[in-house]
């Protein structure tokens, strides 16, 4: 079973700033591996643990203009996820352009 944690936070004043920090090394310490920017995941093995989990972080949920998603789903439905990445694009000449004859 896997936890999904999405999040949106304001960083705008320094105390959302603080408590976006606190809130992201809370996910780290508890073993959470960022997916993409505020998402982040965590491995868990069984619901019993994932319930106390999203319990724990219910009560790390700060008191500003915070967006924050919990969501359980399965191993078989997480490796059914798929990967879009767009064209690898380098502006790196490797061909005979880049020889300078002197």
């Amino acid at each position: 079973m896997r936890v999904i944690v999405f999040f949106d936070m304001p960083t705008i004043t320094a105390q959302d700033k603080r408590a976006y920090h606190h809130f992201h090394k809370f996910l780290i310490k508890s073993g959470f591996v960022m997916m993409q920017y505020s998402v982040y995941s965590k491995l868990i093995l069984n619901t019993t643990m994932a319930n106390i989990l999203c319990k724990n972080i219910r009560k790390e949920v700060p008191n500003n203009d915070s967006t924050i998603q919990l969501l359980m789903i399965t191993e078989k439905q997480y490796s059914r996820m798929e990967f879009l990445v767009g064209e690898k694009r380098s502006s790196i000449l490797d061909d005979d352009r880049r020889l300078v004859i002197l």
